[in-house]
């Protein structure tokens, strides 16, 4: 059994900032755009949510995935994990979301997406009459539209809301540090750019991935109305369920961090390469020295020495990130 996940109700930009992300915890965020045209057309029938969706579209072809019936609408990997269970293409949207309606009577119908478009470019207009407080100045709200289909257990390395407009979603979450846990599938082949989890979370072959067991006593689910939203944190695992024949979700992804420093992600291939296959005892002494120097559980190393001094592991301004980067390529160019 998973844990409901906490529920909160009138949040504003203030309390977002003050309470909610420093918590760094998930939560539900009932009712955060129940005032949006786009929900209300919703509530009144699929019908006149879809209607009012159209009324931004433009012909231009968006990119969209195709799924057989035979998959059940859970977009993942063939069974050898050589490729995916699914395919790539391009289709106006009002064709697709006509598609969407007429299939409402399928029982088992092609599983249906359009993924992760900039609003900007799909609904011109939409965002700015269906706008979110709580996210800040400049983030760009992207649409996920489709069927009954299934997302594999991933996670973003953004700050994440989102917010349902037509439809039922299902989450299901699970702490960063349920990694090991979760059975990453395969690092250069991923349905949509980070790792997924090889785990069905509503049907997990304990069996097979023993581990799980220990992940889902730290799992907490919800199911988002429309006008209801979520917060999600920075690399929160998450597997998403939309449970109706029509779906429609906005989110933002935004990143805190400061800008111009290099892609976490780059470095951790690169330790794959140079310091995985390293004896136990030279891990061992790296993590010490990771531990240390960059995770920093302790303050921060370099208090000790003066600030002129510092170099590398003091404040990392323009100047330095420079003689850093010069350095590495001078280093992975040998």
């Amino acid at each position: 059994m998973t844990a409901p996940l906490p529920e909160l109700t009138g949040v504003d930009r203030r309390r977002f900032e003050e309470e909610v992300r420093p918590a760094a915890r998930p939560v539900v965020l009932r009712g955060i755009a129940r005032d949006w045209p786009a929900v209300i057309a919703a509530g009144e029938s699929t019908e006149a949510g879809v209607g009012y969706l159209k009324r931004f579209s433009r012909p231009a072809p968006v990119p969209a995935i195709l799924g057989e019936p035979s998959i059940a609408g859970r977009f993942f990997y063939t069974p050898d994990l050589k490729a995916l269970n699914f395919v790539r293409g391009q289709t106006p949207l009002d064709p697709f979301l006509d598609r969407l309606l007429r299939d409402r009577a399928h029982a088992e119908p092609y599983a249906m997406a359009i993924q992760s478009v900039p609003l900007p470019e799909l609904l011109p207009g939409f965002a700015e009459a269906n706008a979110c407080a709580l996210v800040p100045a400049g983030v760009i709200p992207r649409m996920w539209l489709g069927n009954a289909i299934r997302v594999a257990t991933h996670y973003d390395l953004m700050e994440n809301i989102g917010v349902v407009v037509l439809g039922q979603r299902r989450f299901t979450l699970f702490p960063p540090d349920q990694i090991a846990n979760l059975y990453m599938g395969p690092l250069e082949l991923t349905p949509a750019g980070t790792p997924v989890s090889l785990v069905d979370p509503d049907a997990p072959d304990l069996d097979r991935f023993p581990r799980f067991a220990d992940a889902l006593r730290t799992a907490q689910t919800a199911t988002l109305e429309p006008g209801d939203g979520i917060y999600i944190p920075f690399h929160w695992w998450h597997a998403v369920a939309s449970l109706g024949p029509i779906n429609a979700f906005v989110n933002y992804w935004w990143n805190p961090a400061p800008a111009g420093l290099g892609n976490p992600y780059d470095v951790l291939l690169h330790a794959l390469v140079a310091i995985a296959a390293l004896p136990a005892d030279q891990r061992a002494a790296y993590r010490a020295v990771f531990e240390h120097l960059v995770f920093r559980p302790d303050g921060e190393p370099a208090a000790h020495l003066p600030g002129d001094v510092k170099g590398v592991l003091g404040p990392l301004d323009p100047t330095v990130v420079a003689r850093i980067r010069a350095t590495l390529v001078d280093s992975l160019g040998r």
